[in-house]
């Protein structure tokens, strides 16, 4: 399989040939390869040939580095909507449609930062006709912008408005339901009648809210987060044959754990959220600035030991 059939096959709650892998995000190239990936504000003040030649420049790395990892799908970030929609279409170019490509394309109310969460608890109360009037016009700005990144190119989505902490959701579960369920699954439905996937990523303890996330029908789940106490043996059993599941392999085991807790991590979330299919071998969050390469490396490593389905697994003849 090429990895965009592979991840579409797990997003679709296939068995594919091997299990898929990928990351929200890789912050780790500098460290990979010497060099970063590109951002916009590299871009200021070159001209129009200039931008294009740093665009394809990118992409071409982009490639490397993923190919390198053996990911299956990109995630594109730091640009603005034109460049990334541009390399997209050269890494679909270069590549023969190789790989799944992602960008963010969420539009629901996520934790805000201090300042914000007072405003928003006492906008609740207050005027909560008024914040339902936020919510619809997020949500349809994401609608449009998602269709025309559909348009160019892109496969799917990351939506990546965070709504939990290590306790639980920054919204009750009957605030979640008006505020945040309605949106999320229009964006959701509206994604998935123009041909794309959605994959739904919130940190945290999912678990109060994780009936109304599987209502909202994406595709997908990430980050199944270990250390909000979040079991993927759990969310498995609860939501196998309905979405898929991206995780989760501890991220503060890969900062201060020892090798071996980075194994026992891989090995949990392999052992439980591979049978069946419908899974994608992922770190609970990202491979961070700051991380080691090499524990994310080995992270790999397990993953490469153990991600191949049998034939038998895969309905196949042996």
């Amino acid at each position: 399989m090429t990895p965009k059939e592979r991840f579409a096959c797990a997003l679709n709650l296939g068995v594919p040939d091997r299990v898929p892998t990928f990351e929200l995000e890789f912050q780790l190239a500098p460290e990979l390869f010497g060099k970063d990936w590109l951002h916009e504000e590299d871009l200021k003040g070159l001209s129009e040939k200039e931008i294009d030649y740093k665009l394809r420049e990118n992409a071409e790395y982009l490639v490397r580095v993923y190919e390198r990892l053996e990911h299956d799908a990109i995630c594109l970030h730091h640009l603005n909507f034109e460049h990334l929609n541009r390399t997209a279409k050269y890494i679909k170019e270069m590549t023969n449609d190789h790989y799944m490509l992602l960008c963010h394309g969420d539009g629901t109310f996520a934790i805000p930062d201090g300042n914000g969460m007072e405003q928003l608890v006492y906008a609740i109360m207050d005027e909560p006709d008024e914040v339902l009037k936020q919510a619809e016009a997020m949500c349809v700005r994401a609608i449009e912008a998602n269709r025309r990144r559909l348009d160019n190119g892109f496969d799917g989505f990351i939506l990546c408005s965070d709504y939990c902490f290590n306790q639980g959701p920054f919204l009750s579960p009957d605030m979640f339901r008006t505020f945040v369920t309605p949106f999320l699954k229009r964006i959701t439905q509206d994604i998935r009648q123009n041909g794309g996937y959605a994959i739904k990523h919130t940190d945290g303890n999912i678990m109060p809210i994780l009936d109304q996330l599987m209502e909202t029908r994406p595709h997908a789940l990430h980050s199944i987060d270990p250390r909000a106490g979040v079991d993927i043996r759990e969310v498995k059993r609860i939501t196998q044959g309905k979405l898929a599941l991206c995780g989760n392999v501890h991220c503060a085991a890969l900062q201060t754990g020892t090798e071996q807790d980075i194994i026992d991590s891989c090995m949990y979330a392999l052992t439980y959220a591979k049978p069946g299919g419908g899974y994608i071998f992922t770190t609970s969050n990202i491979p961070f600035k700051g991380m080691d390469l090499d524990r994310y490396l080995l992270v790999l490593d397990v993953w490469k030991k153990h991600r191949d389905y049998t034939n038998e697994e895969r309905g196949l003849p042996a």
